[in-house]
């Protein structure tokens, strides 16, 4: 599987991340460290966000922790830019 990953590390429970896209729809997932390293094998994972049909997807880190960004295509077409901040 193809993603773009953004390591955030270490983030403060309440943290804004902010995702901007360029090109088509891409799936967001916001993960702590276990779940990014289940997504990155192919196993069962949970994570925040989702389809994002457009740019600058924000969203809140949950608990504090190392913290991913991954970035895919998974079920879609086309192609996708992104870039990944925090901003709080």
């Amino acid at each position: 599987m193809q993603f773009v990953h953004h390591d955030l590390g270490f983030r403060a429970q309440g943290a804004v991340v902010e995702v901007s896209l360029t090109g088509n729809a891409a799936n967001v997932r916001l993960m702590d460290s276990s779940n990014f390293s289940n997504y990155r094998n192919g196993r069962q994972h949970r994570f925040y966000g989702g389809l994002a049909e457009q740019s600058l997807v924000r969203l809140q880190v949950p608990h504090s922790g190392n913290w991913h960004v991954a970035v895919d295509m998974q079920g879609l077409g086309g192609s996708v830019r992104s870039s990944a901040r925090v901003i709080g």
